[in-house]
């Protein structure tokens, strides 16, 4: 525990001091209007304003989540230092150092805040924290549909039906064949959501790479017109080093992971797989992190997310120092060759264009998985009334003034359902499944 609040002190204080120097910020969004404060056309309040606005929706939707797969989601973390760093003063010499303790502060209320509240539920007259984690059920199995979705959205229906029925193909037979048992007595199991993902992600590459349309110079004439704004950000690349390492390091000992599709994956031990997952997230965002970094000036703390699939690979082989080493050596060569590795985006045009429809397809994934999940989870909760208070909360989300992310309505939902399920079992209202 006390490793793990040291790590995420580090962690915190430094993304929070690179949000508040205004050379990197997690949320996408949020770039441009950095951007726009740099150059005195926003002010500092509504700046701090916006990166609240942007990043709370996110941070109350993945904290039930985090507690239910007892491993932190990374937006509860980075879009809370954003938040930090964004409304700190950035104009006294003391500033950074300012920007820095309230940084480690945050972290160190991550680090032993999921240990803490994991206590709080079993005081609890009714603890619900099992069937809270069933709010992920859905999305390991649901999450391998996204390629063939992209596929369909960039490509046409019928190649995307093609895409979909390898994807439940390579699950069906992966299930059925992928027991394997050896001589000594041991048996191996392939996972088969990783299977069928990895199958449905090669049609998707393939389809892209494959990509007949002309290639352009777009990133090339980009990167020479913000040419200076991409110095700004290679200055610094110390600091993107050593919050790659962090990240890395932390994700290599299950404190963080990048998403709510890995989060389900680490709690199972299942880290390779976690991996394939993140390497897909990776392709999503290589257009947008790296368009928006070189035109705002501003990149983000964990570059394009491979230093996710580090911290993952070393969580399996069980080396938490080389998952360290090897975040900031990649993410200084990120940032340093960020010309150069925004170029080659013009090589592959499919691949370029593919980011938007791969982030779509991933959100519109999440939202209907982690809502079909959130039900499952609140009916355990609360077999009467639990699945009816979720698609409630869901249908009435558009008509609330200040509306949820819709990707957090299962989780809060499911959470919500087992606070008043605490309240109801304290009133002699009601007593809990299976007692």
């Amino acid at each position: 525990m006390a490793l793990n609040i040291v790590i995420m002190a580090a962690l915190c204080a430094v993304t929070t001091i690179m949000a508040n120097t205004k050379i990197a910020v997690f949320n996408d969004a949020l770039r441009p209007i950095v951007l726009e404060y740099r150059e005195n056309r926003v002010t500092k309040s509504a700046l701090g304003t916006t990166a609240l606005a942007f990043g709370i929706g996110y941070i109350v939707g993945f904290i039930p989540q985090s507690i239910a797969s007892s491993v932190i989601i990374i937006h509860v973390v980075l879009l809370g230092t954003d938040i930090i760093g964004s409304y700190l003063p950035d104009n006294k010499k003391y500033s950074i150092w300012i920007a820095g303790a309230a940084g480690g502060v945050y972290g160190v209320v991550m680090g032993a805040g999921l240990g803490t509240i994991q206590k709080v539920f079993e005081i609890l007259p009714y603890n619900f924290l099992d069937s809270l984690g069933q709010v992920s059920s859905v999305v390991l199995v649901a999450f391998a549909v996204f390629p063939a979705l992209v596929v369909a959205l960039q490509y046409g229906w019928k190649k995307g039906m093609i895409t979909f029925s390898a994807t439940v193909l390579a699950q069906v037979m992966t299930t059925q064949f992928g027991s394997f048992n050896l001589a000594n007595g041991n048996t191996i199991v392939i996972n088969a959501n990783a299977i069928a993902l990895l199958v449905g992600m090669i049609f998707m590459i393939s389809y892209a790479m494959n990509d007949k349309r002309e290639r352009t110079d777009s990133q090339a004439q980009l990167a020479n017109i913000f040419a200076e704004r991409v110095k700004q950000i290679k200055k610094y690349w110390y600091l993107f080093a050593l919050s790659g390492a962090l990240i890395a390091l932390a994700a290599s000992m299950s404190i963080v992971t990048e998403s709510a599709l890995s989060a389900p994956l680490y709690q199972e031990g299942q880290f390779n797989s976690a991996a394939l997952t993140e390497l897909a997230r990776v392709v999503g965002f290589i257009p947008l992190v790296v368009t928006t970094g070189i035109a705002t000036g501003t990149y983000s703390p964990a570059g394009i997310k491979m230093v996710f699939v580090i911290g993952s690979i070393g969580a399996a082989m069980g080396q938490p120092l080389l998952a360290f080493v090897a975040g900031g050596i990649w993410m200084s060569i990120e940032v340093l060759l960020l010309t150069k590795f925004s170029v080659l985006l013009d090589r592959f045009p499919g691949m370029r264009d593919a980011g938007d429809n791969i982030r779509t397809a991933i959100t519109k994934v999440l939202e209907i998985a982690l809502l079909v999940g959130g039900v499952i989870a609140a009916t355990a909760i609360a077999p009467a009334w639990g699945g009816l208070f979720v698609v409630g909360l869901y249908v009435l989300n558009g008509t609330f003034k200040k509306k949820m992310v819709d990707l957090a309505i299962g989780p809060v939902g499911a959470l919500l359902v087992g606070v008043i399920s605490n309240i109801l079992v304290l009133l002699n209202l009601m007593t809990p499944p299976g007692l």
